[in-house]
């Protein structure tokens, strides 16, 4: 199955969705009035795209209408795509594009820290890079079992200390290890946070800066969600950032749910870029996002005649 069709394949859910709430809208005639224009943002802010998104993207598809004298709602649709995609906060190559990084993994419990720390790893490796990872996860029952599974699969060297130990202090020493190997990607798995907690955010704004102190490369802090949690998704991109001065964001479980569209209420919203996408439990399933691909998948087409 070719790249697209299985970020395709992915979002399904997501567009049937989409697509069941457009034709209705469709079905009461293509005008380009404001029971259109409103419908149309409905539709979005109901996709998760967020209401920030929505009116922008409404906002300027409508002035793109005025301008260009467009006959009807099929003509504004034929934009729709390529409006979703310029709506993503671009940026974020650098985080995995090849230059030596340490990357701090956070998130809430269950959405897919691990296994994407795991993945990531095993693509690294196969690319020719020296990666080292480091399990701050000291707390959630084989949380560090489950890391040093991934990092045999992937062949590479993980660095852990017994359950209970201080999370800062194993990323102290796991860049220290990455010095003395020349490793120029360091993967860190960090304890599942409830956003809603002060002192558990704390803690982790904590290991962040002494990452941030210690390291002697570019430090990355990407918050890894899970797009079945929709609207709450949002919530707890809010508090992470806030907290931490986040550099991007990984969308998990998209294969799972019809709330695809959160990706971009987050990347909007906050101004994070989408670094990778999860659409499946497979070791090739984490894809690197690709904002115009992402869109076509999410909206897919419409067709006057059918």
């Amino acid at each position: 199955m070719g790249f697209f069709d299985r970020i395709s394949e992915g979002l399904s859910r997501s567009r049937d969705k989409f697509k069941e709430q457009m034709n209705v809208l469709l079905d009461r005639g293509p005008d380009l009035d404001d029971e259109f224009w409103d419908g149309l943002e409905e539709t979005l802010i109901l996709a998760d795209i967020g209401g920030a998104a929505a009116s922008d993207i409404v906002e300027n598809l409508r002035d793109q209408a005025t301008r260009k004298a467009l006959p009807d709602a099929y003509a504004v649709l034929d934009m729709l795509n390529d409006q979703i995609a310029s709506t993503f906060t671009p940026g974020g190559e650098e985080v995995f594009g090849g230059v030596e990084a340490i990357v701090l993994f956070v998130g809430i419990n269950g959405t897919g820290k691990t296994t994407t720390v795991g993945k990531l790893a095993k693509e690294a490796t196969d690319a020719g890079r020296k990666v080292l990872l480091g399990s701050a996860d000291t707390f959630r029952a084989a949380a560090i079992e489950q890391l040093e599974v991934w990092a045999r699969r992937a062949d590479v060297e993980i660095c852990t200390r017994e359950r209970g130990s201080d999370p800062a202090s194993v990323c102290y020493d796991t860049i220290e290890r990455a010095e003395q190997e020349g490793a120029d990607l360091v993967l860190v798995d960090t304890a599942g946070r409830l956003h809603t907690s002060a002192d558990l955010m704390r803690e982790l704004e904590k290991v962040v800066n002494v990452v941030r102190k210690r390291a002697n490369m570019p430090v990355y802090t990407v918050l890894v969600t899970d797009a079945t949690t929709g609207q709450n998704g949002l919530a707890q991109a809010r508090e992470f950032d806030r907290a931490l001065d986040l550099d991007g964001v990984i969308v998990t479980k998209l294969d799972g749910t019809a709330k695809g569209g959160i990706a971009l209420a987050v990347s909007h919203e906050l101004g994070l870029p989408v670094l990778k996408i999860g659409v499946g439990e497979g070791l090739d399933d984490l894809k690197d996002f690709d904002a115009h691909d992402f869109a076509r998948a999410l909206v897919g087409d419409f067709d006057e005649r059918g």
